[in-house]
C-alpha cells in the first residue's frame, strides 16, 4: 500500500494542534480558548446532572460519542452547532452580549440599547 502526501499533511506536521486533529486558528486567543474550555465544562456538567452518560447524550444529539467528549474537554476544533445543541439540550442558552466596539457597522444602534 502506497500513501499520498497531501498539503493537509504538511501542516500537521508544522502545528501539533492539527496532528491531533484540532483544526484550529492560530490567531485564537487565550480568552477565546478558555471561553470553550468554560462552555465544555457547563455541558459536562449539566449533563451529569441530569444523569445522562456521553452515549446518551451522542445518540439524543445525533453525534458520535466522541464529539462529546471533545466538546466537555474544551477541544476548540468542534463544530459550534454541536457545542451549542449539546448546551441546548440540557437547558443551557450561551448568548454574547453586543459590544459596540467590536459590531460592524451595518448593523444599526437600536440592536445595542437595552429595553
Amino acid at each position: 500500500m502506497q500513501l499520498k502526501e497531501t498539503e493537509d499533511d504538511g501542516a500537521r506536521r508544522e502545528n501539533p494542534a492539527m496532528a491531533q486533529g484540532k483544526r484550529i486558528s492560530a490567531d485564537i486567543g487565550a480568552d477565546a480558548l478558555q471561553a470553550v474550555k468554560d462552555l465544555g465544562a457547563a455541558a459536562k456538567q449539566a449533563r451529569v446532572r441530569a444523569g445522562d452518560g456521553q452515549a446518551a447524550a451522542a445518540n439524543r444529539l445525533g453525534v458520535h460519542v466522541q464529539t462529546i467528549a471533545r466538546i466537555e474537554s474544551g477541544e476548540p476544533g468542534v463544530a459550534i452547532g454541536h457545542v451549542m445543541g449539546l448546551l441546548a439540550l440540557y437547558g443551557i442558552h450561551a448568548t454574547l452580549p453586543p459590544s459596540p466596539d467590536t459590531m460592524p457597522a451595518s448593523i444599526p444602534p437600536r440592536h445595542l440599547e437595552t429595553p
